[in-house]
């Protein structure tokens, strides 16, 4: 198990982004967070078994909500943290 963190770039705030991204992680068994960032985009942090579980999680941050635009996802290995749920972060 590793942690991963994303950086994803585009129409992804003020659209129910965090929302859907919320939904189909929590439906998938993925356990993390998202949340705005001051700058525009949208971070998630998710906790990734192998490269398959992270293709699936690469494309669910690439589908987002139906009003979202994602024109750019940045993703690194990071220290782990191991999380229960996949929360949406506020603040």
């Amino acid at each position: 198990m590793k942690t991963y963190r994303f950086l994803v770039s585009g129409k992804v705030q003020g659209v129910y982004y965090r929302k859907h991204i919320q939904e189909m992680a929590k439906e998938a068994g993925f356990r993390g967070y998202v949340r705005n960032l001051p700058d525009g985009r949208v971070e998630a942090v998710a906790n990734i078994e192998d490269e398959k579980r992270l293709k699936e999680f690469l494309t669910i941050l690439k589908k987002g909500s139906p009003w979202s635009r994602v024109e750019e996802i940045k993703y690194e290995e990071v220290p782990f943290v191991e999380f229960d749920d996949f929360k949406i972060v506020y603040g």
